[in-house]
């Protein structure tokens, strides 16, 4: 009877950790992984964990209760066969860009070997397709990048008029100096 009681304190453990994960994630993608190779999952894993995500696989049923205790029933379709879970405490977007990029360069959705099931994105629920549209988004420094551009347009552009005047002044003042000097001479 004792050892029951262990396994069940072990089981309540693992369902508090999965649904500390998908509460306290910014980003979180259920993939299905079927087929997928050792060598590829290991190569897989050194990029997620590249890219400050942490991977692991997961036992449906028990997903499935860390999901009904956070409130994210649904969750509970897209918890069948195969599944592991990558996310990220810190970037939202990172787990679908890296696991998008990965399955696109090495052609595994086309062959079915790993697949997205669904994701999170501050707490609420997407679908494949919306996990897919958040790896396609630049990522934060590039928007950072952009808007920072846009704004220095403006600033180049009224430095260069700017450079334009004044540069056409003084040819205007030196034509006029030249002028003087060879009438006075």
């Amino acid at each position: 009877m004792e050892y029951k009681s262990k396994v069940t304190d072990k089981k309540r453990a693992i369902v508090a950790e999965l649904k500390n994960q998908l509460t306290t994630s910014k980003g979180a993608v259920l993939v299905s992984y079927k087929g997928l190779t050792v060598a590829v999952d290991t190569q897989l894993r050194r990029e997620l964990r590249a890219a400050g995500v942490t991977y692991h696989v997961v036992k449906n049923t028990m997903t499935r209760l860390a999901a009904k205790e956070a409130g994210l029933d649904e969750l509970t379709p897209h918890l069948e066969g195969t599944t592991a879970l990558a996310f990220s405490t810190e970037d939202a977007v990172a787990p679908a860009k890296v696991l998008c990029g990965f399955m696109k360069k090495n052609k595994l959705e086309e062959a079915g070997i790993l697949t997205i099931k669904t994701g999170l994105v501050e707490g609420k629920v997407i679908d494949d397709k919306g996990v897919k549209a958040l790896a396609d988004l630049p990522s934060r420094e590039q928007l950072i990048a952009k808007l920072l551009g846009s704004m220095n347009a403006p600033l180049a552009n009224t430095v260069g008029v700017m450079s334009a005047i004044v540069s056409s002044v003084v040819r205007v003042v030196d034509a006029v100096r030249e002028q003087k000097a060879k009438s006075a001479a």
